[in-house]
């Protein structure tokens, strides 16, 4: 049994922490495979992992939100040592970067300025952000981001420096707006050819205008469809499920047939 493993020497942060770095500088040197990995190679694994975070945050599985941060917390800490290996920077570096930053952007803690609510502090970073060289209020929104998220991040910036509806109703009648002419370019109760691409920029816009209501009425867009999605998925496999215990295929079953299992599984 090897006897250079780490042990668990305090229940404190800082113990924990330096036992992570002592590890990792270990599987580095010594794992062929942690030896091979660059910050290119981790990336698609990262994304894995905080996607398995968001899932585990969902389900409200509390102990796997623990393995799954400890995974995310690996994988900051293992960039950190690549970038030290050729002097870029370390993982002191990260972290007092990171404070410094928070220090700055949080004026109203760390120094004299005066807030009233939450919205006061978002008004106050984005204007900060600007101040240390963004060209842009919607520069620090990630390119990569999905399309759903995106556009509520978009919205949330926005809003940071007072590009905004005074109310929901103002939001709500902007999507009944959208509806209408989405239904107007689909045609939807005509039968003329419909141009597709200018429907898909009117569908864009619908979804654009719920996102915005979902977010005055202070759902998270991307948690509710996520949890729609669960929900589908969920009782489809009741219904496959219970297909399946009458010895029937699901394509050879009438749409009627299928939703007196499914109305089963809504009832669970």
């Amino acid at each position: 049994m090897p006897n250079n493993i780490p042990p668990i020497t305090a229940a404190d942060p800082s113990s924990a922490f330096t036992r992570l770095l002592t590890v990792l500088d270990t599987l580095r040197t010594e794992c062929p495979w942690d030896k091979k990995q660059t910050m290119e190679t981790l990336r698609h694994l990262t994304i894995e992992e905080t996607y398995e975070l968001s899932d585990a945050i969902l389900e409200g599985d509390l102990n796997e939100v623990k393995k799954e941060l400890g995974d995310v917390m690996m994988h900051l800490v293992f960039y950190a040592r690549i970038a030290s290996e050729t002097n870029d920077f370390t993982i002191v570096d990260v972290l007092n970067s990171v404070c410094d930053k928070l220090i700055s952007r949080h004026p109203h803690i760390y120094g004299d300025v005066e807030v009233l609510d939450e919205h006061d502090v978002k008004r106050n970073w984005e204007k900060l952000k600007l101040k240390e060289g963004n060209k842009s209020v919607l520069a620090g929104v990630p390119k990569g981001l999905p399309s759903l998220v995106k556009a509520s991040r978009i919205q949330e910036k926005a809003r940071g420096v007072g590009f905004d509806w005074d109310n929901k109703e103002q939001v709500w009648e902007k999507v009944e707006e959208e509806l209408q002419e989405f239904k107007e370019e689909y045609n939807v109760a005509g039968n003329s050819t419909i141009d597709l691409e200018k429907a898909e920029a009117e569908f864009g816009d619908l979804l654009f205008s719920l996102i915005n209501y979902a977010r005055f009425i202070d759902i998270n867009p991307e948690n509710a469809l996520e949890k729609t999605n669960k929900k589908f998925i969920k009782r489809f496999q009741y219904l496959e499920n219970k297909a399946k215990e009458n010895g029937k295929a699901l394509q050879d079953m009438t749409l009627a047939e299928m939703d007196i299992y499914w109305n089963e599984a809504k009832t669970l």
